[in-house]
């Protein structure tokens, strides 16, 4: 009796088996999501820290490209340009947010497939969707890091100041990069089906400058498109003052719709590509 029952719980444990899915609810297995969510944001920290040249270039060249358009456009414009400098430093600090969590995921699965360890994430007791949640989450929070850091020196090159909210900033900022974040999810999962996208990918990172400079309130439908939304409102947020409460129920239901909604778009994308490539075979493919 003793030993049957044993069988049958061997052949319970097993991944495949029947009795499989009690693994993905019993914390001394899996250790829970938070334990995941943990393991993954050290993981990705880790891994950034680990190059500190290519993490300090990193924020050094967006420092850069902002310096030149700055001094450029002085040069050019003079006070015309300075009367807007407001809002170029708060549309390129979204797009360097934007930059961050779209090619963030993006590289991360495509490194994931070189480096041989994307199939080991289907066969964790999580499952590959968590992981992938998961890994979105520390990239958004290392994209903040980063981005942050740029923020300030671009306050301390133009001698400007804004209104950072952190109430407001940051729920307007996290949730229109969330839109930025499905399209990221799109490209990678295309880029573990069709391996080379890179051209693609790189052309929609410059479409993102005029996803976030679209005039919402000219057009009242370019509210919809990614990123679009959210910029207009973090414009107002950070130059004007307004504070979470104070915009109406509408603009943030749109924001909220639009961020969500393309977060879900591109996180279906992403799980019918994967499934097809593991049909073909192709998913460890590189």
């Amino acid at each position: 009796m003793t030993a049957a029952a044993g069988d049958d719980r061997r052949e319970g444990d097993g991944p495949g088996d029947a009795g499989g899915p009690s693994q993905f609810t019993d914390p001394e297995r899996t250790g829970g999501y938070a334990h995941l969510l943990k393991a993954v944001v050290y993981r990705d920290l880790l891994i950034w820290v680990r190059y500190p040249l290519n993490a300090a270039l990193g924020i050094f060249m967006g420092v850069f490209f902002f310096a030149l358009m700055f001094y450029g456009g002085t040069m050019v414009a003079g006070q015309a340009f300075s009367d807007s400098i407001e809002g170029l430093i708060i549309g390129y600090f979204l797009w360097t947010l934007a930059i961050g969590a779209y090619s963030g995921i993006m590289n991360d699965i495509q490194s994931e497939a070189s480096w041989g360890t994307l199939e080991r994430h289907f066969m964790t007791p999580f499952g590959f969707g968590p992981v992938v949640v998961a890994k979105s989450i520390a990239i958004v929070f290392r994209t903040f890091m980063t981005s942050a850091v740029v923020l300030v020196v671009m306050l301390l090159i133009t001698g400007t100041t804004l209104d950072l909210n952190l109430v407001t900033v940051l729920p307007v900022a996290t949730l229109t990069i969330a839109g930025a974040l499905g399209l990221g999810l799109v490209m990678g999962g295309l880029s573990v089906l069709y391996k080379r996208i890179s051209n693609v990918a790189n052309l929609l990172q410059f479409a993102f400058i005029g996803l976030i400079s679209a005039p919402v309130f000219d057009i009242p439908w370019a509210r919809f498109l990614p990123l679009a939304q959210g910029s207009a409102m973090l414009q107002r947020a950070m130059r004007d003052g307004v504070r979470l409460w104070e915009f109406d129920p509408l603009t943030i239901t749109v924001l909220v719709g639009t961020s969500v909604g393309y977060l879900a778009l591109g996180y279906a994308i992403f799980g019918l590509t994967t499934r097809r490539a593991r049909r073909l075979g192709v998913l460890g493919d590189y």
